[in-house]
């Protein structure tokens, strides 16, 4: 990433959703790209990667990001690529509002410095149909925010990461959660008056297919350890049967 660090702030007037439909991601029915990649008309990076969550809830999957995980829990996560974890504002319990400072690798890309901006997930979609969603039990949980590279990111007129976005969108189902998680690499760039091209040169093309599975892995992963460290840990609210 050389240009944005060149130019490390810049203004915005755009709508958010004029280069993806963001809307798309609350509807159930299978998308274009479940799972996959490709290189937007933009130059923008969209990746994308479906994973079977067997016995979670987005219960479990919006509390297991508020409790923020340190290091250790951060290993159990993702025991092969994930390193270094820790977290700055927003309120403990609520992912939106708090900034995680990582160190991961993608699979098969060496370290890289993450800062992973929380932001509410109303900042992404059209209010009504984010509303609906949620009512109808078609969206059960949404992680949503945004991404920059190295631990210094450059930083958009509002003060928020510039780089990319973020958006894990869950859906209960009777056998767990089917996890959507979708990357826009590069989001901002062409809104900060790089070309499709220069945007291109930005986002590398080797990060698509590394970052696709680190995000299947991560979270089939999470899933073979989320449904009793969410019991374990809120064992006073839930009822929990005995095994007997």
């Amino acid at each position: 990433m050389t240009l944005i660090q060149q130019n490390p702030t810049f203004s915005f007037t755009t709508l958010e959703d004029r280069l993806f439909n963001f809307d798309r991601l609350l509807d159930p029915s299978p998308m274009p790209i479940e799972t996959g990649y490709q290189r937007l008309d933009s130059g923008v990076l969209h990746v994308a990667a479906r994973t079977d969550m067997h016995g979670c809830t987005g219960e479990m999957f919006t509390w297991w990001f508020g409790s923020r995980p340190g290091p250790r829990e951060y290993g159990w996560w993702h025991p092969i690529d994930h390193g270094a974890s820790a977290w700055n504002g927003g309120i403990p319990g609520e992912a939106a509002g708090s900034t995680h400072i990582v160190t991961e690798k993608l699979t098969g890309l060496p370290d890289q410095d993450l800062l992973i901006e929380f932001h509410d997930p109303t900042e992404f979609f059209t209010a009504s149909a984010y509303s609906n969603a949620l009512s109808s039990g078609a969206v059960t949980t949404a992680i949503t925010g945004h991404v920059g590279f190295g631990h210094a990111a450059p930083r958009r007129a509002d003060g928020s990461v510039l780089g990319g976005r973020l958006l894990h969108i869950g859906r209960d189902t009777e056998w767990g959660l089917v996890m959507r998680s979708h990357f826009l690499l590069g989001y901002d760039l062409p809104d900060a008056g790089l070309t499709p091209e220069q945007v291109s040169a930005e986002v590398d093309q080797a990060l698509a297919p590394n970052l696709l599975q680190h995000a299947y892995d991560e979270f089939t992963f999470l899933s073979r350890i989320l449904p009793p460290l969410h019991v374990a840990e809120n064992r006073g609210k839930l009822t929990i049967p005995r095994p007997w």
